[in-house]
């Protein structure tokens, strides 16, 4: 099982890097750390190129993540998908019809049982896991919520992914491009 046959999910964080993906074969891709003026020149190269977008709400800077962000984001640009921690950009992106990726950052028993409330009630399409090198804990998370897990954070080696992937993620999310290589879809080994 994967995220639309994509094994990992490129989480970009350079604009270059944007400029670079359009040209590869993931149709899938995760938007870092980017300024609310760089939104409709990606998305309009997106849209071209035949891309769908997952922006992560908490790090578009000059946007509180907030509802009335996440309203603004999915009226103007209608993207694939959000992720946040905060229950009310799932619950707003949810009720927009945008898929809903509720990241959690599990610390210690305390934060994995915190979440599974804030999964029981924000109901989110997916669940990004981090750090992602817990296969225990994806499997965990998976069983308890029924829910498609995300795996992500400090994945350095392709290991890493089997193991997180073995676990129960169906893809993982990471900004490491020899990982983009060798598991680009339809070959390996490619220059992205």
């Amino acid at each position: 099982m994967s995220f639309f046959g994509q094994k990992v999910l490129p989480a970009i964080r350079k604009i270059e890097d944007v400029e670079k993906m359009m040209s590869s074969n993931y149709e899938y891709i995760v938007i870092l750390d980017l300024h609310v003026s760089r939104l409709k020149p990606i998305f309009q190269m997106a849209q071209a190129n035949h891309k769908k977008l997952i922006i992560h709400m908490d790090l578009v800077h000059g946007l509180k993540s907030d509802e009335y962000s996440t309203e603004y984001i999915c009226q103007e640009y209608k993207p694939f998908g959000l992720i946040s921690t905060k229950g009310s950009v799932i619950l707003k992106a949810r009720q927009r019809g945008v898929k809903s990726i509720q990241r959690l950052f599990l610390l210690d028993t305390s934060s994995i049982e915190k979440s599974f409330a804030l999964i029981e009630r924000t109901q989110p399409d997916y669940i990004e896991v981090l750090p992602g090198i817990m296969p225990k804990i994806i499997k965990d998370i998976r069983n308890r919520t029924k829910r498609e897990v995300f795996a992500g954070g400090l994945i350095d080696t392709i290991e890493e992914v089997e193991q997180a992937y073995e676990a129960g993620a169906i893809t993982i999310t990471t900004s490491n491009k020899e990982l983009w290589k060798y598991y680009h879809p339809g070959k390996k080994h490619t220059e992205i």
